[in-house]
């Protein structure tokens, strides 16, 4: 029990962690909303203390389709606004509102102007040193929120997606392993190893590589609860007290129905404040039977 603001007290929340095993199961979308609706899901098992993300450099360099046919439709749509051929609708600036006709248009004003004055700032903040580089950084690089959105989606990059600075955006720890097999499960499983020890409640795993059922066996004879995210409720997903589908957590269609626990003896409280509590052991052959049908329900 902890006490509150008020003087009352109230249970302590549970602890969570988030493992991401990105070279498995990369987002499907963009990667801001995706990791936006993963935290989402994991804060009703708790309070999220780390949410971290793990791939090699190639995943970061790969193109997924979604991303090679959005920019092939913004190329289209750019020659046909050049013809004339698609309707008036002009482009604002989000940094200093100047209206233009094409979206070639706006590129082009936000690189000659915006983009030189940020590169001249950038050089003026890598000339400072101490204090005054730090009070020039927070004063005219950070938080310029009107820039970030204005080059996130006028400013093609030129490796990737920005898969890795779209996730941090969203608060999410990426680490890059070596181009090696297996490098980025090591680096997981180590984390996982790691978070156990720190005493959390629950760990989120997202993943499908079966390669970590040893690891979800382990956190739950620890009595840690276990939530699997992935696309196929098979041999990982049997290790979990939850698996839940990948693709509905990136569309937030995840209702509390889908957050039923399988373990036997345990059961689930109000979701945002899970509780395991453990069934009190009763002779009566009702009870028996009564319990051996929950079990068979949880596992079907």
């Amino acid at each position: 029990m902890v006490r509150t603001g008020d003087g009352a007290y109230a249970a302590k929340a549970k602890k969570v962690v988030v493992l991401w095993d990105l070279d498995n199961k990369p987002p499907r979308g963009p990667p801001y909303e995706a990791a936006v609706a993963l935290r989402s899901v994991a804060q009703r098992f708790g309070d999220v203390v780390d949410v971290s993300a793990y791939a090699n450099h190639h995943a970061f360099s790969h193109l997924p389709q979604w991303v090679v046919e959005e920019r092939r439709e913004r190329r289209r749509l750019d020659v046909l606004e050049r013809r004339g051929a698609v309707s008036d609708d002009t482009y604002a600036c989000s940094v200093c509102g100047r209206k233009f006709k094409t979206n070639l248009e706006l590129k082009k004003h936000f690189k000659q102007l915006h983009l030189r004055e940020r590169q001249k700032k950038l050089n003026r903040m890598r000339s400072l040193k101490g204090k005054k580089r730090q009070r020039f950084k927070e004063k005219f690089i950070d938080g310029n929120e009107k820039y970030n959105e204005a080059a996130r989606s006028l400013l093609t990059p030129k490796v990737g997606y920005r898969l890795a600075q779209e996730l941090r955006r969203a608060g999410v720890h990426v680490r890059t392993v070596q181009d090696k097999p297996q490098a980025a499960d090591w680096a997981l499983k180590r984390q996982m190893a790691h978070s156990m020890s720190r005493g959390v409640d629950w760990i989120v795993l997202v993943s499908d590589d079966s390669d970590f059922s040893e690891m979800l066996r382990k956190a739950r004879e620890a009595s840690l609860g276990t939530v699997v995210i992935g696309d196929r409720d098979r041999a990982l997903g049997r290790h979990a007290d939850v698996w839940v589908p990948w693709v509905r957590v990136e569309n937030g269609e995840i209702e509390e129905t889908d957050l039923e626990l399988r373990r036997e003896g345990w059961s689930f409280s109000v979701v945002g404040d899970v509780e395991f509590v453990e069934e009190e052991e009763e002779d009566d052959e009702d009870s028996e039977v009564e319990e051996f049908e929950q079990e068979n329900y949880f596992f079907l």
